[in-house]
């Protein structure tokens, strides 16, 4: 069997905290949130029912803060880096101290280990972990070679991560709201381009499709596109054309978890499926019904 990819990436698990890092009590209210936390949204009834066990049990797991520069205006000496849902429950429960561990971290830094501390509780939503992933690229300059090393994920993993923002803000929405699963967004994004996804999606959540419902909605749609007609020979350069090819590589991507490239010839053409480990060709493997 294949080794396990590590679920950090090199040097970031040196950043998060280890069992014998030691932790110290301080002001709840000496804490502010962290401006690039990926998790956004939080359960107020989940919430409610920490802040529950809070008062009985104290905070058993220190949260990871970095100490600011000065005092904000309200008094916060240390930035939040994880831990963000233990700290607003301790602060309903009314706790004035709790234990933290405390690290000089830049901002970049900030992110990767709380993005890496989201992802390993799996506590993020997809549209979250997708946000989180272009902050990264876009404002702290890392390549996605470079991104999937730190935060212990495989390029194609983030890439299709990534493309899930190619989506209309209001299907993102449905998403965040748990309203729409990651599999039904990987679904949408094979919809022709000229094809309205937010009434798609709309409609999914109100028929509740399954994911392979969704896939299935999606091809006829595709098929159904203006211009398609299987029985004229079309070139391969013609929008539509590449149109379909498009969503047809979208589909098999979605599917697959992986890049797909289609090429079209005059006669026939050439399908090439990548994967960049073992563990990645045994998924599709799986994925495709061809175990060995």
């Amino acid at each position: 069997m294949p080794e396990r990819r590590k679920a950090l990436g090199r040097g970031l698990s040196a950043l998060l905290p280890q069992a014998a890092d030691a932790s110290q009590e301080i002001p709840t209210a000496a804490i502010c949130p962290g401006p690039h936390q990926p998790r956004r949204g939080f359960d107020d009834e989940k919430l409610a029912e920490l802040a529950d066990s809070i008062r009985q049990h104290g905070v058993l797991q220190p949260v990871l803060v970095t100490p600011l520069p000065s005092p904000t205006p309200d008094g916060a000496c240390y930035r939040l880096v994880a831990g963000e849902r233990r700290w607003r429950a301790a602060l309903l429960a009314g706790l004035e101290r709790l234990p933290a561990i405390v690290r000089e971290l830049d901002e970049r830094e900030s992110l990767e280990v709380a993005l890496v501390e989201n992802l390993q509780r799996e506590d993020l939503n997809p549209v979250e972990e997708a946000r989180a992933y272009h902050e990264l690229l876009e404002n702290f300059g890392l390549t996605q070679e470079q991104l999937a090393e730190r935060v212990g994920k495989s390029r194609s993993a983030v890439a299709n991560s990534l493309r899930l923002l190619k989506l209309p803000e209001a299907v993102l929405q449905l998403l965040l709201e748990d309203r729409l699963t990651e599999g039904h967004a990987r679904a949408l994004l094979g919809l022709p381009p000229s094809t309205d996804a937010t009434a798609v999606a709309s409609e999914v959540c109100r028929r509740g499709l399954s994911v392979r419902q969704t896939e299935e909605l999606v091809r006829q749609l595709a098929s159904e596109s203006p211009g398609r007609s299987p029985s004229v020979r079309r070139d391969a350069h013609d929008p539509v054309v590449e149109a379909e090819n498009e969503s047809l590589v979208a589909a098999l991507r979605s599917r697959l978890g992986t890049r797909v490239d289609l090429v079209r010839g005059r006669r026939g053409g050439r399908l090439v499926i990548h994967f960049y480990s073992d563990e990645e060709l045994d998924a599709i493997f799986r994925t495709i019904g061809a175990e060995l």
